[in-house]
């Protein structure tokens, strides 16, 4: 008996899809790749072909942004920030979406509807009432102890980043816990296991690569945040990254260093990199098998 080889016709759909891929990448790595090389530039090669290869690999760039903007503490108080986001966020999501999303109780559509209603809202509108509402309440602190504690505070804009990332997260890990099997739990409960011990050692175990997801989504978000960082934080030792880069133009003034600029924006950007990397594979299974599925 002769086996069927004949293989399916490529197509032109597919064709199209792979013509439309292949665009969006050059999309994406063109200029990400362009930065990369102009970061490793020297000032005089910006003002001829834009386009050309460096003559040589200017690492001094990286030098000149990393000392004259300061850039090593912002980059320590960026990594301060997004750690306690994002270790407070998890400790306070897990929990709130596995109780929404396996738990039937009185208030449980209220809950369910108040932290759907967050997703739409933008938080570049919150920003000025959360200032004047911390600034307030600075205000009565000084009143009473003689100093602030809400503004210039990492730790407090940790708390501002963790609770606007609240209703995503807790959106995106309801979709996943709900498609699991309750048998898992019912076992447990069989063997003895409480509430609490099901949650950590059955349920969060299984839930790894919607975790992964939502660390990387809003480690994203957290590392590459301005505008509340500009508005929370005045004091200058106190900035993180991405003001950094502001200061770096700051720094120069009129005698623009293309070079250095690119190299901060380099350094910026190649920890995001990096994490992507390394997650790529289980932020894939997250995303077709968490809350965003279609």
């Amino acid at each position: 008996m002769e086996k069927n080889t004949s293989k399916k016709p490529f197509g032109f759909s597919k064709l199209i899809v792979y013509i439309c891929l292949i665009l969006l990448a050059i999309t994406i790595i063109v200029p990400v790749a362009w930065v990369f090389l102009a970061s490793v530039k020297q000032n005089k090669e910006f003002y001829g072909n834009p386009w050309t290869l460096p003559e040589k690999l200017y690492f001094q760039n990286f030098v000149d942004a990393w000392t004259k903007a300061d850039m090593g503490s912002y980059i320590l108080n960026s990594v301060i920030v997004t750690a306690l986001a994002i270790a407070m966020l998890i400790a306070v999501a897990l929990p709130a979406a596995y109780v929404l999303s396996r738990f039937k109780f009185r208030t449980c559509k209220f809950w369910n509807l108040l932290f759907m209603a967050g997703l739409f809202i933008n938080v570049s509108y919150i920003v000025v009432p959360i200032f004047l509402m911390l600034n307030n309440w600075d205000k009565s602190l000084r009143q009473m102890i003689g100093r602030g504690f809400f503004l210039n505070n990492l730790f407090i804009l940790a708390v501002v980043y963790m609770a606007t990332a609240l209703p995503f997260t807790i959106y995106l890990l309801s979709g996943y816990f709900s498609g699991l099997a309750k048998d898992f739990e019912e076992a447990a409960y069989v063997d003895g296991a409480g509430y609490f011990t099901t949650m950590v050692k059955i349920i969060f175990p299984m839930a790894k690569p919607s975790i992964v997801t939502i660390i990387l989504f809003n480690f994203l978000s957290f590392w590459n945040e301005y505008v509340i960082s500009m508005t929370l934080l005045t004091d200058a030792k106190l900035k993180t990254l991405p003001v950094g880069l502001m200061n770096l133009m700051a720094a120069q003034k009129s005698a623009v260093q293309y070079g250095q600029m690119y190299a901060g924006l380099v350094i910026v950007m190649l920890p995001v990199l990096i994490l992507y990397m390394c997650v790529q594979k289980t932020l894939t299974q997250g995303m077709t098998l968490g809350g965003l599925k279609g």
